[in-house]
């Protein structure tokens, strides 16, 4: 069934969502998701499979294989941050975002998270530690430097469907009805 957008025009069938850790890339694609009826998918859940004992990391083909199957669908929203062995699914993507908050914004959204989870108010896909709290800080850090730039000139040949977003414009961007807020 076709969604369309507030201004009547259809919204689109395969997102592709990047950003920084901590840039809000999850939230968005669940609130997406909800809204338009797409399944969501996280690309950390590809490259790991979720054990009772601990993440154990797929196998490159493996991983490969999930994201191919996910990108024969004909409708998906696939998040993260990985941008190198997912070039496909920017090609394939009816729209590409790329969620740039502000560095401050993801530093405290890092640490909200840790502590929410080390608390156990909230399952996360991963074992908080304080090992991973500053390994979260040290991507946080290098994307502005290493990767958006990189991203950037992966996806420059698809720019006509590259919409770049901040917090405060993601609901005006994709024309996301009131009271459905990511």
């Amino acid at each position: 069934m076709a969604v369309h957008r507030s201004d009547g025009t259809k919204a689109p069938d395969k997102i592709r969502i990047i950003g920084s850790v901590g840039s809000g890339k999850s939230t968005l694609a669940r609130a997406l998701s909800e809204q338009l009826g797409i399944p969501y998918y996280e690309l950390d859940n590809m490259v790991w499979r979720r054990t009772d004992g601990g993440d154990v990391k797929n196998s490159f083909e493996e991983r490969d294989r999930i994201l191919n199957g996910i990108l024969e669908q004909d409708q998906w929203i696939i998040e993260g941050v990985h941008y190198q062995w997912v070039q496909r699914s920017f090609a394939d993507a009816d729209l590409i975002v790329y969620v740039d908050t502000p560095i401050w914004v993801r530093n405290y959204r890092i640490l909200k998270r840790f502590t929410v989870q080390k608390l156990g108010l909230e399952q996360g896909n991963y074992q908080q530690s304080f090992g991973m709290l500053r390994k979260m800080y040290k991507w946080n850090y290098r994307h502005a430097k290493k990767e958006k730039p990189e991203i950037m000139q992966i996806v420059e040949p698809y720019r006509g469907k590259l919409l770049v977003i901040n917090n405060s414009t993601v609901q005006q961007a994709l024309m996301i009805p009131e009271g459905a807020r990511p």
